[in-house]
């Protein structure tokens, strides 16, 4: 049978199912905290994936773009084994089962999990990139180095992200463990308690380990286990997919018969692909008329001639973990991250495409990620009309002018009219992140809901 007529039955699929669980991830758990705080050794650690993979980055020794791995995670299936030695973690392409490799063991490493890990830049001029990981987020690690004082900057901001995105289950993780005193430890993790006090992380468990010497990896294995639920999936529906990443995986000066078309790389929310669909990408290509002072686009249409998780070969993708798509689209097109922030999915059945929104907002208390002695400084101030601001839709950054605020007297609840600079494709109901630029960066201020919108008109041509 080809992939191109590989028949699926929904129904019979879950994002545990042994089938599935083989070759593709079906959860996303990201990797938050501040920069230099072991988010992308911790990735190492556990995949054995380096995730910082871009010259500028090597130079740096900083994620900056959004970095990407998958790992399986297996329990022994002896009862004899004592956790968390139970626990491991091999690469993605590792098979279901192994034996068990501890010293006079005789039971079977079997596979409990397949996880794509999104590792998120700490930098502050990054948060951005931050927030468009989280969109596909399930679950988080949030990451805090033992040896500096809790909270640091982006420890604030990015734990205020997640939450914004109604991410629930989060694991806290104290690295750098092996660097300090075992009374620095304990000072270190009540800073930690006292830091997440009415946040979504109160009840999170604290695991102490060492990313760069592997220590206590196992418990973050079973943690994640034990602790992060495999999130419900609806592989019956249209699909959905994020677009995070985009590539031109041609090298230069390939000849003309070699060029293969661009890949777009995400995480399917619902939904599933399979080889030969035909898919279309929104919002596609920007059309500008400065005359006319309008904006088109033209979605794109193609055909999906391949589908990855890593470097597993897919004959059919569902939702959960990253993925990545081959189509027939122009390379050019998605070279350098380009298609970043639009939506994948069935010709005709995706979201509109805004070019204004309609928000419900409500705004921190104070600013996230500014070390600052004046309380005025701090405090997050209104919204006003004219202002602009960058907000996050899914996993697209796009900056947007205030064209109007309100105060509903009734529900007490506040409104505002938002113009965007690119046409942006989203649904009513779906969550917003709000940064003001301060200082010359971005910083997060507040959060909101589309509640309706001005669409663009979509064209063929």
């Amino acid at each position: 049978m080809s992939d191109s007529t590989v028949v699926l039955d929904p129904s019979t699929l879950t994002p545990t199912s042994l089938e599935v669980m083989a070759n593709q991830a079906t959860i996303n758990i990201g990797t938050i905290g501040h920069v230099a705080h072991g988010k992308s050794t911790l990735v190492k650690a556990i995949s054995t994936v380096k995730t910082v993979r871009f010259k500028n980055e090597l130079e740096r020794n900083i994620t900056i773009k959004l970095g990407y791995a998958n790992a399986k995670i297996y329990k022994c299936d002896s009862p004899a084994c004592p956790r968390p030695d139970c626990y491991t973690s091999r690469k993605s392409s590792e098979s279901v089962e192994f034996p068990c490799e501890r010293p006079g063991c005789d039971g079977t490493m079997k596979l409990k999990l397949h996880v794509s890990f999104v590792d998120c830049p700490g930098h502050d001029v990054l948060m951005a990139t931050m927030i468009n990981g989280a969109a596909v987020m399930d679950a988080a690690l949030l990451l805090v180095a033992a040896n500096e004082w809790c909270p640091q900057p982006q420890t604030s901001e990015h734990l205020a992200a997640v939450e914004i995105m109604k991410l629930q289950n989060i694991i806290i993780l104290q690295n750098k463990v092996d660097l300090i005193s075992e009374e620095q430890a304990l000072k270190n993790h009540a800073q930690i308690q006292d830091f997440v006090k009415g946040t979504v992380a109160a009840n999170a468990p604290i695991v102490p380990i060492s990313a760069e010497r592997v220590i206590n990896i196992g418990a973050v294995l079973e943690y994640i286990l034990k602790k992060i639920p495999i999130p419900l999936r609806d592989f019956s529906a249209d699909p959905h997919l994020m677009v995070i990443r985009s590539f031109d995986v041609n090298k230069p000066g390939a000849s003309v018969d070699k060029i293969e078309g661009g890949v777009a790389g995400g995480s399917i929310l619902k939904g599933t692909l399979k080889i030969g669909d035909m898919i279309e990408i929104r919002p596609g290509r920007i059309i500008r008329d400065e005359m006319q002072n309008r904006v088109g686009v033209i979605p794109l249409r193609s055909r999906i001639v391949g589908l990855k998780a890593e470097n597993n070969e897919l004959k059919f993708a569902v939702p959960g973990g990253l993925i990545g798509v081959s189509t027939l689209v122009d390379p050019s097109l998605c070279r350098g991250d380009r298609l970043v922030g639009q939506v994948l999915g069935s010709v005709g059945r995706l979201p509109k495409v805004y070019i204004e929104i309609d928000i419900r907002y409500s705004l921190l208390r104070r600013l996230l990620g500014v070390k600052t002695d004046s309380k005025k400084q701090s405090k997050v101030s209104e919204l006003v009309k004219n202002e602009v601001l960058m907000v996050n839709i899914g996993s697209t950054a796009v900056g947007a002018r205030v064209m109007g605020v309100k105060i509903d007297k009734g529900d007490n609840e506040k409104y505002a009219k938002l113009l965007l600079k690119d046409p942006a494709c989203a649904d009513k109901g779906d969550n917003v992140a709000l940064s003001r630029r301060i200082e010359s960066h971005w910083r997060l201020i507040g959060w909101a809901i589309i509640v309706k919108g001005k669409a663009v008109e979509l064209s063929e041509n």
